[in-house]
């Protein structure tokens, strides 16, 4: 079954509901190749198909194949198409110019497209709507009227970023702005005041910045803007503008930058990587349990595989009597007849416990088993000897304690505990030595994992990997 991602309420991964088509419930499922949803996930078909239908719906071309095959040729589904609100003083001007430097854009004004009416809006706002850089809204609309007009012309924003500040501060802010005449340019009686006395002394107050006057404009703001915003649900973002500037466009710049959560079926295949004792096995299972994914660990395989003395079986057998390491070759027999069958495909899955090193990780690939997320757990070498080296168990009742976290219920059973070799001190710095010497390796090749600090409350670990998961990975703007 696959997946979808969706909100906060449901966790980001539904079911994605019954067969159209009117197919008979009881057909037998298809059998589709991994290689078709991944080619669509990886190549964002979905979307692609959904951006597609939008424009021509929009536009409604009197060509509609040439128009598609000329929306297909511009990459136009990355630029940006960013609207920034905010108050007076707000410096939302200063970061729409920063942003449309840094993400090489066309900046759009009050001036430059209101001024002209809607009609020069609509013809203005097409052609650089069609322009292939993207484009910035600074300050528009202003009104909700605005932004309807705005939608029904196409032009819709992909992020909504919205400045707020306290009134005082704003009011503050407007008081000290003196410009000069003579180049146009504005300065700030406290954040940026020039150091030659010539240009100081040809400073004048501009017109419209009283203290009446700023409150005037704050109040029609506030009064037009929370009819504004439920134009843009679910592409907005409020960013204190109380702050440095420079924070200020970076938080801008970082939202810009994400992409949105996608109504695309999303099939999860989730790889969990780590040192012993990093709790991998512990958020597969929660993984699986939570969203029915298949939940594949290596060395339970390769167990399963004896137990069953099956041909791999056999072959894996004498490895586990000498207790040497099983070859690279049997082990990736057993995952890929795992990760091939039908559940797999269909649920998606969530392996631990390989690839350890990047040429497990090329041959994984090469089978085509490529996760869709990739997460390193990291936790300290101290805590890892924590969890391990304080395990014990009760060779009576077979009943598992950890002398700190769950202690025995009396002095007798704490007496009979043992500890298993394995979580000896040495053995598990051996194992995290062994992990660390390739880890680095690892994350070269999955470039696009998630660090996620493993050394918290399992439970909170669990939400950001279901974050990270239901979230698309951040995409880089050069």
């Amino acid at each position: 079954m696959t997946r979808r991602r969706g909100g906060p309420s449901d966790g980001g991964l539904q079911g994605a509901g019954a067969p159209h088509g009117g197919m008979d419930a009881t057909t037998a499922p298809h059998r589709i190749p991994p290689e078709m949803p991944q080619y669509g996930e990886a190549n964002h078909i979905f979307e692609l198909m959904q951006n597609m239908l939008e424009q021509l719906l929009i536009h409604q071309p009197k060509d509609p194949i040439l128009f598609m095959i000329s929306h297909l040729q511009r990459d136009n589904n990355n630029v940006p198409k960013i609207v920034i609100l905010g108050p007076p003083a707000s410096g939302k001007t200063t970061i729409a110019m920063w942003l449309c430097k840094h993400l090489n854009s066309n900046l759009l004004t009050v001036e430059n497209l209101i001024a002209r009416e809607f009609s020069s809006l609509a013809a203005g706002a097409r052609r650089h709507y069609q322009n292939v850089t993207g484009w910035i809204l600074d300050g528009i609309p202003e009104t909700r009227e605005q932004a309807l007009m705005i939608q029904t012309l196409g032009i819709t924003p992909r992020h909504v970023i919205v400045l707020s500040s306290p009134d005082t501060v704003l009011i503050e802010r407007n008081l000290g702005k003196r410009i000069d005449p003579q180049t146009g340019e504005i300065y700030h009686t406290t954040f940026d005041w020039p150091p030659e006395a010539e240009i100081q002394n040809r400073l004048v107050v501009p017109e419209g910045i009283s203290e009446l006057e700023t409150a005037r404009k704050l109040l029609e703001y506030h009064r037009n803007i929370i009819r504004i915003l439920p134009a843009y649900p679910k592409i907005l973002k409020v960013i204190s503008a109380d702050q440095p500037c420079m924070d200020v466009f970076y938080q801008a710049l970082t939202y810009a930058q994400t992409s949105h959560r996608s109504n695309a079926p999303f099939t999860p295949r989730v790889l969990l990587c780590g040192p012993v004792g990093s709790g991998k096995r512990l958020q597969a299972a929660l993984l699986a349990q939570k969203y029915g994914l298949v939940n594949v660990h290596c060395g339970q395989l390769l167990k399963e595989a004896v137990a069953d003395k099956s041909k791999v079986g056999e072959l894996i057998q004498p490895y586990f009597q000498k207790k040497m390491a099983v070859p690279d070759s049997i082990i990736m027999k057993v995952l890929d007849q795992r990760l091939s069958q039908q559940d797999s495909v269909q649920k998606g899955w969530v392996l631990h416990g390989f690839p350890r090193d990047q040429d497990q990780a090329h041959m994984l690939h090469s089978l085509g088993h490529q996760p869709s997320r990739v997460f390193f757990l990291n936790v300290p070498l101290d805590s890892i000897i924590e969890r391990l080296t304080l395990r014990r168990m009760d060779p009576v009742t077979g009943e598992r304690y950890h002398l700190m976290y769950k202690p025995p219920p009396t002095v007798e059973i704490q007496a009979r505990l043992l500890q298993h070799p394995k979580d000896t001190k040495e053995q598990v710095k051996l194992k995290m030595d062994l992990f660390y010497r390739h880890s680095s390796d690892l994350e070269e090749f999955y470039r696009q994992a998630i660090a996620i600090n493993g050394d918290q409350d399992p439970y909170t670990v669990f939400e950001y990997i279901e974050s990270g998961i239901i979230n698309p990975l951040p995409r880089k703007v050069p």
